[in-house]
């Protein structure tokens, strides 16, 4: 056990040194604290009052107290005030010959440092009551308070002594009618919900919590947010709403944690005071181990005791602070701090600072080990960079404001040679309030400082993002920075070689659904927010050639969607032309079966005195193979480029041609009847009249198609097509047939044609054996009904070039079952057993 946890140690202290090996000056800051401090207790509040003394501070005058131990963030406070002072009284043209001093107030920092309060009212009347003289009239000194604003409200409703608040904005100590002797000094985050909106925009997260405190200001801070999330179309996943008194908080405190830890948002903004029940949830959910990215302002840049190694962009607090210009001289002045004069121990104190600035090379190519047990001994070999936070900045401006504010309060002194006072004290609290007001100045490090300000339209966030260690340590590295004032495009900016810290380039998503890929749209879950969706792919001949589309773009006619619907390419032209080889098998047939009839005619002219062309009928004969080898022929006009003409020739002179062959079918059939029916003297006249009929039945049925057809050339005649549906990725030429119904139409008449010779041959079929030529008008018949009854859900079935094919072949099928149940029989008599064809047989 002890081997493995050697190990791990090891294991981290190598990866730690590599991190800092990597680290570039001046994009990150180290921020350590004593796992003491991280007990999860609330910060409590600091408040000073700063006055003049005509006599020089005395060389021991601090050094009365001692050894004294200081938490890292009032610590911060009280060197910034040794700093800010030390500087102020060194400067020959502010306070001239005068001392500017502090004083704690009562009541505030005693847990830590009330013994340097009681020690110095050990010795000076003054530090005995604020703004009190033991005998002597009220004096009307500025003070200082923070971070938390209700202590700032709490000392003006007891005190009408201005007031400078160097904690975060708060709206509630602005109303300057309510509070007149109140002054912030911190910058109003107008456009602080911009930034962040900005910055999930840029990564991508559109699932965002939302923790606030129950208060006005956390209500404004929620609708001013929702609506700038609605413009970038990021939802929010819940709203967590801190009630602010505690009692009320322990009732909830269960159902805020489930919505949270049970939520799949990853990115979290937090945003309230510090010091609350807000900061209690904050840490009881680290506690719990919710790995969040927390999203929020500079005061909530604290480190909780976290017992894991967590180098990882997966969770830590991401954080917007003002931008302010770096105290460069703070350095030199905490590296020769006197400690004979200040009750410091710098060397001590460095594990109880919050910031230090990288000063190691990023190409250093060599650095001794850190590792968790002498963080000390490692932080004395480098030298660091002190960073101010911005509660110790904002308390660096007020400290200068308030000597400005003496400075010209001394200067009016001198003016009106009034010594009502001793000089540099103050008992008109409206003539302090006044020009505390109205001070403009120029800070040491060049910064345009104005208490008159009542907010800061164009302020410049820095982003920060800070990981957390075992022990309390802290990595905290500045990511990129927000400034609202330049054009939108250019307002927000993210570093771009940050990502070396944890040699990753992944950010982690924060959505409640998957982006849908190229190729698929959005469809919307109900009573869900917009965020969430589920991905369906896209219709037929339909494209999504972006990510999360709401709708598919359908490709125009001359296109098709590729396979991964991501794109629409050009169709390909196409028909059934004679190269195809589906094409030119059906012309070879076309020919070669018009060719055999042809053969059939010249057989049957060749061959006509003899008894078994007579029988047949002649003429007869010769019109059914003339109509027959059109028939063949007219599916010629099915195959090749379609154009108006062939469209509809490819229909009328099938139907024509078809009408003549199987009305002389009829007509061979009726005249097969009436040659043995009508045998006797008596029936010959019926005979002669039936033999007149049947010459006009041909004729007549022809014209009966013809008008059929002529109304259909008239009505809806065929049209050239394009056909995208049947292949993909190709339109097909095709002849639409105009109107359906006269298509079947002139289907039906041939039908009704072919169903009456098949009935009159069918009756005639018990005719004499040896030559029974109503069986082959029969059997012609039932090939033909076959072959079309076939035809008809067949061809509704099928698109494009298949449909072709089908009315192709069924041509050429009906065709050749006529030719040869009718003329195959007869062919092999005149041509193989010529001996058959006498009158005897």
């Amino acid at each position: 056990m002890k081997k493995m946890w050697a190990f791990t140690i090891a294991f981290f202290s190598l990866k730690f040194c590599l991190i800092l090996c990597s680290l570039t000056e001046p994009s990150c800051f180290w921020r350590i604290k004593r796992s003491e401090d991280n007990d999860g207790d609330l910060r409590s509040d600091c408040g000073f009052v700063l006055f003049t003394l005509e006599s020089p501070i005395e060389e021991n005058f601090y050094t009365r107290i001692i050894n004294f131990r200081i938490p890292a963030r009032k610590y911060e406070f009280f060197l910034v005030l040794f700093f800010a002072i030390d500087e102020i009284n060194k400067n020959p043209y502010l306070l001239s010959n005068m001392s500017l001093i502090f004083s704690i107030i009562v009541g505030l920092c005693e847990d830590t440092m009330g013994v340097l309060d009681k020690a110095y009212s050990h010795q000076s009347k003054i530090f005995k009551r604020i703004n009190y003289f033991c005998g002597i009239k009220q004096r009307c000194d500025i003070n200082l308070t923070g971070p938390s604003w209700t202590t700032s409200l709490k000392l003006s409703i007891y005190s009408r002594t201005p007031k400078i608040f160097f904690g975060s904005f708060n709206p509630n100590l602005s109303d300057h009618d309510q509070f007149p002797y109140i002054y912030q000094r911190a910058n109003k985050d107008t456009y602080l919900f911009c930034g962040m909106v900005s910055l999930m925009f840029h990564f991508g997260w559109t699932w965002i919590g939302l923790v606030i405190s129950n208060d006005d200001q956390g209500i404004q801070f929620l609708s001013d947010l929702r609506e700038e999330m609605q413009r970038h179309a990021i939802c929010l996943a819940f709203v967590i709403m801190i009630p602010e008194t505690m009692q009320i908080y322990k009732t909830r405190v269960k159902i805020y944690d489930q919505q949270l830890m049970t939520s799949s948002a990853k990115v979290v903004v937090i945003y309230g005071e510090m010091n609350s029940t807000l900061e209690l949830s904050f840490r009881r959910w680290a506690y719990l181990g919710a790995q969040r990215i927390w999203i929020t302002t500079s005061q909530w840049d604290v480190i909780t005791n976290q017992k894991d190694f967590s180098l990882d962009f997966s969770h830590g607090t991401v954080t917007f602070a003002h931008h302010h210009n770096d105290i460069t001289i703070f350095r030199n002045f905490m590296q020769t701090i006197n400690t004979s004069k200040y009750p410091i121990d710098i060397s001590q104190s460095m594990l109880q600072w919050n910031h230090f600035n990288c000063s190691i090379s990023k190409n250093k190519k060599k650095m001794d080990c850190f590792t968790f047990n002498n963080p000390l001994e490692w932080l004395v070999q480098h030298t660091f960079d002190m960073v101010l936070s911005e509660e110790g900045y904002n308390l660096y401006n007020a400290v200068y404001a308030v000597a400005h504010t003496y400075h010209e309060l001394i200067f009016q002194q001198a003016e009106s040679q009034k010594m009502a006072d001793p000089k540099g004290v103050f008992t008109d609290c409206q003539q302090v309030a006044s020009l505390l007001k109205t001070r403009v100045f120029i800070n040491p490090v060049g910064e345009l400082v104005n208490m008159n300000h009542k907010e800061n339209y164009c302020a410049k966030y820095d982003i920060f993002i800070i990981w957390y260690f075992p022990q309390g340590l802290g990595l905290k590295v500045k990511i990129g920075s927000y400034f609202p004032c330049l054009p939108q495009s250019q307002q927000l900016h993210i570093s771009e070689d940050w990502e070396w810290v944890t040699e990753e380039t992944l950010v982690p998503s924060s959505v409640c659904s998957v982006t849908c890929t190229a190729g698929f749209r959005k469809i919307h879950q109900k009573q869900t927010a917009d965020c969430c969706f589920d991905c369906v792919q896209c219709q037929e001949n339909e494209i999504a050639n972006d990510t999360d589309m709401e709708h598919c773009v359908r490709c125009p006619e001359d296109s098709y969607a590729n396979l991964e619907q991501t794109e629409c390419l050009q169709r390909v032209v196409t028909f059934l032309a004679y190269e195809d080889p589906l094409g030119m098998a059906l012309g070879c047939m076309a020919l070669s079966f018009s060719a055999i009839t042809i053969l059939v005619l010249v057989t049957f002219v060749k061959y006509r005195d003899t008894p078994i062309v007579k029988a047949n009928n002649r003429i007869l004969s010769y019109i059914l193979l003339i109509s027959l080898a059109f028939c063949f022929l007219c599916s010629l006009l099915f195959i090749g480029h379609p154009n108006q003409a062939t469209c509809i020739l490819q229909q009328t002179t099938f139907a024509i041609f078809f009408t003549v062959a199987i009305s002389t079918v009829l007509a061979k059939t009726i005249t097969v009847v009436t040659a043995f029916k009508l045998t006797t003297p008596g029936r010959r006249i019926r005979k002669m009249m039936i033999k007149g009929a049947i010459n006009l039945l041909i004729p007549i049925c022809t014209l009966i198609q013809l008008v059929l057809c002529a109304i259909w050339l008239v009505t809806s005649p065929p049209f050239i097509d394009r056909d995208i549906q049947s292949e993909h990725g190709k339109i097909i030429i095709i002849c639409n047939k105009g109107s359906v119904i006269a298509f079947h139409i002139v289907l039906g008449y041939l039908g009704s044609l072919a169903l009456g010779s098949f009935t009159v041959a069918f009756l005639a079929r018990n005719l004499p054996d040896r030559f029974n030529e109503a069986k082959f008008l029969t059997f012609s018949m039932l090939v033909f009904y076959s072959v079309w009854i076939t035809f008809l859900p067949v061809y509704h079935s099928t698109r494009g070039k298949v449909m072709v094919v089908v009315e192709v072949f069924s041509i050429l099928a009906s065709s050749a079952g006529l030719l040869g149940c009718i003329f195959v029989q007869k062919c092999y008599v005149l041509l193989v057993q010529p001996d058959l064809n006498v009158l005897q047989k």
